[in-house]
């Protein structure tokens, strides 16, 4: 079903395409040799080249560029064995060149494909148009003085991948899941750590609104949105605002926005540029860039196991649902730590394990996958005591909070506390008996008919057991012995 907004002249549909600045993971930036360190002194990683010195010259990252093709090749795009480098002009007091050296006409990443998956199990195909190589522009820092502004270069020169959606998103929730799922990719290729929080992430937001069989209507572009929910929140909150503008008889300009988080509203930046504002011309310091087919392909064998293919081979091997296969192999760490887990076990009992127990006990804890207080070694062994019948599955959630407050390994929990499975049968025997013994009207009602009351004599043997009686046996020997 689409999703639609609905106005006072009837419903709309909202249309978004997304332009994410993803920053290359590489060592050096795309044109110098100066570091990328994230955090360091303000203007302490700066070369020459990024701080556009007279007659200084960019030379190209060859890493820079085998990351961008691998994405290419993550995103099931095409890899353009040719392309170009462009100067894209305009003023900011962070770009100390006057201009960014990207590309235009010539991307080095052509037409792909990203498969998303929604909340009600289906799934959807976003169209990618481009991929294109360019450098980060400096920062400027506003709250450092009440009349100046500070501008810090160490993110100048830092290389971008532009990767520019098809306008195929219909919902917030689409956007969403575009997102997420385009920052798995680049985190499985090792491409970009999608850290939209310290900026190596950043979203603008194309949208626009129309009826339904309409062409499309005027777009306006939200800004450098730094987090999903507020990419969701930016699209619906502008789809609203454009509505009541057509439907009060006005027309929507196209023009930048910001996103304001904290009052749920975008606001009027400046008037959208074309491109031929940007005067682009090729950058005459850069030869055009040149790959060979053989190099492409190497990095195609080279490339890891990614979210779409595990998650087909989560359901397949391991019996996994749908839902269940596609929270493993969101992150690449939690996908390797399930199989650790599942590796000779039951992997529908793996998986609930981990994303439910393991899952919940880190976000009580405030901690990820990758310092995981619980090793996948001991959550394995956690499993196999269940499966020889050392514990029960009640004993075992006692015995993995203890796994999470001292990292201590599961079979040493069990014997240092204890928590031993009672599998004797006359040790049960004589609980039932007693529990009967201590209930005759309880008895009495059960055998006149009142079979509910079976459960009550479970929680009573399990409770005089401390839980430690074998669930399948103590059943057996009430039965035998009610009836």
């Amino acid at each position: 079903m689409a999703y639609t907004i609905e106005g006072n002249t009837g419903p709309w549909e909202i249309v978004v395409g997304l332009e994410v600045h993803a920053q290359v993971i590489s060592r050096a930036k795309l044109f110098s040799g100066a570091a990328t360190d994230f955090g360091a002194p303000p203007n302490s990683q700066v070369s020459f080249v990024d701080a556009a010195f007279p007659g200084m010259l960019p030379v190209l990252n060859q890493e820079c560029v085998a990351q961008a093709v691998r994405t290419g090749l993550g995103l099931n795009a095409q890899i353009n064995l040719t392309s170009r480098f462009d100067r894209k002009n305009y003023f900011y007091a962070d770009l100390p060149s006057g201009y960014q050296i990207s590309q235009f006409e010539h991307p080095i990443v052509g037409t792909g494909v990203v498969e998303i998956e929604l909340a009600d199990g289906s799934t959807r195909q976003i169209g990618v148009t481009r991929l294109h190589l360019e450098q980060d522009a400096g920062k400027s820092m506003h709250d450092q003085s009440p009349t100046k502004t500070y501008v810090d270069l160490n993110r100048s020169g830092v290389g971008l991948m532009e990767i520019v959606s098809e306008p195929d998103i219909r919902s917030p929730e689409e956007a969403g899941a575009y997102l997420r799922k385009l920052r798995s990719i680049l985190r499985y290729l090792g491409t970009c750590d999608g850290n939209m929080e310290e900026g190596s992430m950043r979203a603008d937001v194309n949208v626009s609104v129309r009826k339904t069989g309409e062409a499309y209507r005027t777009r306006c572009e939200v800004k450098n949105v730094n987090s999903i929910r507020f990419v969701m929140q930016a699209v619906e909150v502008e789809a609203i605002r454009q509505i009541e503008v057509w439907e009060s008889g006005g027309e929507v300009q196209q023009e930048t926005r910001l996103f304001d988080s904290a009052r749920g509203e975008t606001r009027s930046m400046r008037s959208k540029e074309d491109a031929h504002d940007y005067r682009y011309f090729p950058d005459p310091d850069l030869l055009p860039l040149v790959l060979e087919q053989s190099w492409v392909d190497a990095l195609r064998a080279a490339l890891p196991e990614l979210p779409d293919t595990k998650r087909a081979r989560f359901i397949s091997d391991y019996g996994l649902t749908p839902y269940d296969a596609g929270v493993l192999v969101a992150e690449q760490s939690t996908a390797l730590f399930f199989e650790a887990v599942a590796q000779g076990r039951d992997a529908k009992q793996a998986a609930n394990w981990v994303t439910g127990d393991l899952f919940g006990a880190l976000n009580r804890t405030g901690t990820s996958i990758e310092t995981s207080p619980v090793s996948a070694e001991n959550l394995g062994a956690l499993l196999d005591l269940i499966a020889d019948n050392t514990i029960n599955g009640k004993i075992a959630k006692q015995v993995f909070e203890e796994m999470v407050a001292t990292g201590a390994a599961p079979a040493a929990i069990v014997e240092a506390k204890g928590l031993r499975q009672v599998t004797d049968t006359s040790a049960i025997d004589a609980a039932v008996d007693a529990i009967m013994a201590a209930n005759p009207d309880k008895v009495a009602e059960y055998r006149s008919g009142k079979d509910k009351l079976f459960g009550f004599f479970v929680g009573q043997v399990m409770k005089a057991m401390a839980g430690k009686g074998n669930p399948a046996l103590v059943n057996t020997a009430i039965k035998a012995k009610l009836g």
